[in-house]
């Protein structure tokens, strides 16, 4: 088996029988403020795009590029399709042109018959809300050789029936950086975004550091990340500070700081692959290849940010172009139509605005507009109402962009931009961002159920001390797999969620209780 990285989470991966290319990304993303880095706009597309099968994680747009999609990928590959409840992937990809489909279940082991050859593959799709825009997924190949499990940045929750099917995992690709707008948009005081961040970066990585030790692969890739900022606007975000630092609160590590992480660890298997870089694995034997000499690659990341200076001078006409598109800052105000596309889904969501449970204030230029959750209404400001508990601050040009375009997802274009402000008094709140991202009849309906249903709470295990259930009241994980105690605190490495053990009170965020007593 070879597999070539194609920047971010794309993958090509070479068989005998049979070629797949996996979550190919080029353009920039969310309003032009993510490009793959390193630089992945030198590659011969076409060539990589004449596959057998197409695999898309999910509908995120680093991994889902309609541009690259439609333009370089042979509409004759057979798309491997994870089992979704709402079909919007492949009603994308229909649109694209692609025709041929190999809808996948869930955890399954499945044999892709092609003219070449027969391969062993499954997909684990995630199907919770809170899982990319109702859905991510991971995939695994065997050739009969060698087993590759591309989890890119999906988080499962159960991995026991990929190994039962698989055996031994040979290499495991997978993201180990920050992909969200937190801390960096909230309106906190510098020193408190910087603690904040410190965590949420270390937690990203012991998080993969778990998955790598439950898989248990041979190799290892970090990948699915980090994106490179190089709109001037947004460059502070990048991470380019010295190795060594104590002090950073950068939620984008980039590759060489993982691995590094890895070998204090006690792992050396983990492999830096950049664009072009090529791994031939035969089982647990691997042969890493590079497009540019080691001094150049070394290069990158030793001296970052002249890399990125020097990208951001070539990308600045795209940014530009991608600018023009957006809709203009002036026009009609802006409650007519966010009532008209909020107040039927609010209408149809009760579970979701009682999760909410407060106003929330969108503040677009010059106009404020409150999203009246516990009236289910989209209204005007009232005298005397003060500063909200949950609230954005957006260019009105990318609100008018997502209305014009009828985007179903904002967390999948205005908030994974960064291009905002927000502020909220209190713990996250993950029934507003799930409202956020399902902005449909069929994606609401699908998320109000869910939340509907009761979580596992049945059985128990101890730990610390303390008698808890098992399954992490957030979204199900084993808490034998992924839940850590200090003292009377417990985490979740899946998603970093939170719980005093003492009573039970989830530290993170409402309405999440932990069945929890202690032993003593």
């Amino acid at each position: 088996m070879r597999i070539t990285s194609v920047g971010h989470a794309g993958f090509h991966i070479q068989t005998e029988a049979g070629s797949v290319l996996c979550d190919p990304w080029v353009n920039p993303a969310y309003f032009a403020s993510w490009f793959p880095f390193p630089d992945n706009t030198g590659l011969d597309w076409d060539t990589l795009g004449n596959v057998d099968y197409l695999y898309v994680s999910h509908l995120h747009k680093d991994h889902f590029d309609p541009g690259t999609l439609t333009n370089h990928v042979n509409k004759d590959a057979t798309v491997l399709l994870p089992d979704y409840p709402v079909p919007d992937l492949e009603r994308e990809l229909r649109a694209l042109g692609f025709t041929k489909f190999f809808a996948t279940q869930n955890s399954v082991k499945h044999t892709v018959c092609g003219p070449k050859g027969d391969l062993d593959i499954m997909i684990i799709a995630l199907r919770a809300p809170a899982d990319g825009p109702i859905g991510d997924s991971g995939l695994v190949v065997s050739d009969g050789e060698t087993v590759c499990f591309d989890m890119n940045d999906a988080r499962p929750v159960e991995m026991d029936p990929m190994l039962e099917a698989f055996g031994k995992v040979d290499i495991h690709l997978l993201q180990y950086s920050g992909a969200i707008w937190y801390p960096m948009v909230y309106d906190i005081p510098a020193g408190t975004k910087r603690n904040f961040g410190k965590q949420k970066r270390q937690r990203g990585m012991d998080r993969c550091r778990s998955y790598i030790d439950h898989v248990g692969a041979t190799w290892v890739v970090p990948s699915a990340g980090p994106p490179v900022f190089l709109d001037p606007a947004l460059r502070d975000l990048n991470d380019v500070a010295p190795r060594a630092s104590d002090d950073n609160g950068n939620i984008f590590p980039d590759q060489i700081v993982f691995l590094e992480q890895m070998r204090i660890h006690g792992n050396d298997g983990g492999l830096l692959m950049i664009p072009g870089s090529t791994v031939d694995v035969r089982g647990e034997k691997a042969t890493l290849t590079h497009p540019v000499p080691d001094a150049e690659i070394e290069q990158i990341f030793t001296d970052k940010a002249a890399y990125i200076e020097a990208m951001a001078q070539r990308m600045a006409p795209v940014i530009e172009a991608e600018k023009a598109r957006w809709a203009p800052a002036e026009g009609e105000p802006l409650l007519g139509p966010l009532r008209a596309k909020f107040e039927p889904i609010m209408a149809q969501s009760d579970l979701i605005c009682d999760g909410i449970g407060y106003p929330v204030g969108l503040v677009m230029g010059d106009e404020t507009v409150v999203l009246d959750f516990p009236n289910r209404i989209v209204r005007e400001p009232e005298a005397g109402e003060g500063k909200y508990r949950y609230g954005f601050r957006i260019a009105p040009e990318l609100v008018r962009t997502v209305l014009r375009d009828d985007e179903p997802d904002w967390v999948n274009t205005i908030f994974l931009s960064t291009r905002f402000e927000a502020w909220r008094v209190g713990g996250y709140n993950e029934f507003l961002y799930t409202f956020f991202k399902c902005l449909t009849d069929e994606r609401i309906a699908y998320a109000d159920g869910w939340f509907a249903e009761a979580h596992d709470d049945i059985a128990s295990i101890e730990v610390g001390g303390y008698e808890i259930q098992r399954r992490c009241p957030h979204l199900k994980a084993d808490l034998t797999k992924f839940g850590v105690v200090d003292g009377s605190n417990l985490t979740c490495n899946l998603h970093g969620w939170q719980w005093d053990l003492e009573t039970g009170r989830c530290r993170t965020s409402q309405g999440h209780e932990l069945r929890s007593k202690g032993l003593v």
